[in-house]
């Protein structure tokens, strides 16, 4: 049976090819907001740091009615760190709208996310974005597209998907690039021909896989997913069990029962085949799970999430600063934090280690770990974390490594700068191409080899260049990478930064403090252009005489100071470098922070 009311399908892209503008455009002429609503833009990015880096993190659900037929929406992460929202909310639609760049064209993520789909045998519409770019190109990123499709095995049917242009910033779109759009009623036909409506036999007992889950102050966990056989109703007893953990063997009555209704949930009583429902009633379910009948309990296979490929050290602080600013600074606080976060992001993986003060955080790269970070930090955690490492693991007794594909597109007359710098970080070029003054250059790198090079890779390209990459696969071991060519600032004593000692410290390279900041010996106040780390008196002050005043200070300069982001800070750690963070701030300091001790470990390593 199917269900004719309904269309449900996911919005994927590669980052800023505009997938949560596009789910802008579809509500507000899918008629949710009303007449003389004023609508902001990407209105589903309603998280804080979505909004303020521009970007999808969590995968979020909606819907709107285009004529009679309902079409849940999801819209999910473009960057490839939060690839497994991507994987786990497919199983809960029939048919995907594939977003790409009018200029850019398929770039690593879109290869990644259309695999996906294609694995699951959904129907595609390709829809090419952005066309009213003045550097469009059309008809050849068409022809790219397509050529993905035959490069990832494609069947006949989703080789001739259809293909929508269209401009999500001016809520246009159109089957013709040659004529003038007015509106998004072709993509809306398209959607409604073209993605099935959910199958499922509606008197078969009640079956739904959990697709996400979701935390409400006043119900507790709510579980999100499609209805893939029978008919819920509020009140019903069910099941829960789980693909992968065989022990799992719970039940639970449904308290509450929601449907998406535009950007918001409405209650409802009966929910039936191909039906997206939030169900409240069980705090212990998990993505993953299985809810059927209790007369007839089922199991649904849920899609295996990608394996982590880097892991980080979370520790509690114990600088000379510890317990200052933060307001859960206990290993109890960070190890019950990091596990509730585990069972949310299937991505994530977390693990005790032999100190009870610190934990393995296991990630798919680094900006998946530095948003938690930053969710920890603003949430009132004050923690330390080690250096970034990749996961290495062994086949046949060869050791493997991940290796990640990169795009770079840089001006033309930099790309000597890119393949220099790429180069010493052991990358395989696979294609260039040239686009006007503009090249496009693809390479397998091992991922430890972009560790820190996003901060090079903007100044070898005047801030001009533009990178992306994704998990590809696990290869022989390459070699030694020498990661870091700087060496570090470090302060001497505790106290506070004053003008004096910084002018003099700032000769050795770049600051990260200004007068006035507390530091402590062992913390890191900047970085210098050579390779071995200096200690500098930041605290140090003039001594004052008859003749000379502490006003003539005055006259010292210093340079302006740009303070290093969260992520900058990950590029910037070594080996034996710790950063700390805290509600209020972000420092980075050195395992040792005694510069004896220190110096004489260096001595003997140098010496081995």
């Amino acid at each position: 049976m199917q269900n004719e009311k309904i269309r449900n399908i996911a919005i994927i892209a590669h980052v800023d090819h505009g997938k949560t503008s596009l789910v802008n455009e579809l509500l507000k002429q899918g008629g949710i907001f009303r007449a003389n609503q004023e609508v902001g833009d990407r209105v589903m990015d309603s998280n804080d740091l979505e909004r303020e880096r521009g970007i999808t993190i969590l995968s979020k659900n909606a819907s709107f009615f285009y004529k009679d037929i309902k079409i849940n929406v999801v819209d999910t992460p473009g960057h490839a760190d939060f690839g497994g929202e991507v994987e786990r909310v497919l199983k809960m639609v029939d048919g995907v709208l594939l977003v790409v760049d009018a200029y850019e064209g398929p770039m690593p993520q879109t290869r990644f996310v259309l695999e996906k789909a294609l694995e699951l045998n959904h129907k595609i519409i390709i829809v090419i974005n952005k066309i009213d770019r003045k550097d469009a190109r059309i008809r050849e990123v068409c022809d790219e597209v397509l050529n993905l499709l035959l490069d990832l095995d494609a069947n006949e049917e989703q080789l001739y998907s259809p293909i929508v242009y269209a401009s999500a910033r001016f809520g246009t779109a159109t089957l013709n690039p040659d004529v003038v759009a007015e509106s998004m009623e072709p993509l809306f036909e398209t959607i409604v021909n073209h993605i099935p409506a959910p199958t499922g036999d509606e008197d078969a007992p009640f079956c739904m896989l959990v697709s996400a889950t979701e935390q409400n102050d006043f119900l507790g966990k709510l579980a999100v997913g499609k209805i893939t056989q029978g008919k819920l109703h509020t009140g019903d007893n069910l099941a829960v069990t789980n693909y992968f953990d065989e022990s799992k063997n719970g039940s639970f009555k449904v308290q509450n029962m929601f449907e998406f209704a535009g950007m918001k949930k409405e209650q409802t009583e009966e929910a039936n085949v191909g039906d997206i429902v939030c169900i409240a009633g069980a705090d212990d379910i998990t993505v993953g799970d299985t809810l059927s009948d209790k007369t007839a309990i089922q199991t649904l296979p849920f899609v295996k999430i990608s394996e982590p490929s880097v892991e980080m050290t979370f520790m509690v602080n114990n600088s000379p600063f510890a317990g200052k600013e933060g307001k859960f600074c206990t290993s109890r606080h960070l190890r019950d934090r990091l596990y509730k976060e585990a069972v949310k992001d299937l991505s994530l993986k977390v693990f005790d280690t032999e100190s009870a003060d610190s934990f393995r955080v296991l990630g798919r790269g680094e900006m998946h770990l530095s948003i938690l970070m930053e969710n920890l930090r603003r949430e009132g955690y004050e923690f330390q974390v080690s250096m970034p490492k990749v996961l290495f693991k062994e086949e046949n007794g060869v050791k493997m490594e991940p290796v990640e594909r990169l795009v770079v597109d840089v001006p033309s007359d930099k790309v000597g700068n890119v393949i220099s710098a790429l180069g010493t970080r052991k990358a395989d070029m696979q294609d260039m191409s040239v686009k006007g003054n503009r090249t496009k250059l693809e390479f397998l790198i091992p991922a430890r080899g972009l560790f820190g090079y996003k901060n090079q890779f903007l100044t070898d390209t005047n801030g001009e260049g533009i990178m992306s990459s994704v998990f590809a696969e696990y290869q022989e071991y390459k070699g030694e990478i020498n990661k870091r060519n700087f060496g570090a600032l470090i302060a001497y004593e505790q106290g506070d930064a004053v003008q004096y000692g910084l002018f003099y410290a700032q000769e050795h390279g770049r600051l990260f403090i200004t007068p006035g900041e507390k530091v402590y010996g062992g913390l890191v106040v900047g970085i210098t252009p050579k390779s071995n780390d200096i200690v500098v008196n930041v605290c140090k002050t003039k001594h004052l005489s008859n003749t000379r005043s502490s006003s003539s200070d005055d006259a010292l300069r210093l340079e302006p100071v740009q303070k290093p982001s969260l992520e900058q800070y990950i590029d910037l750690l070594d080996e034996d470098e710790y950063l700390e963070i805290t509600p209020k701030t972000i420092r980075m300091r050195k395992i040792i922070l005694d510069h004896t001790i220190r110096g004489r470990q260096d001595f003997k390593k140098k010496n081995n």
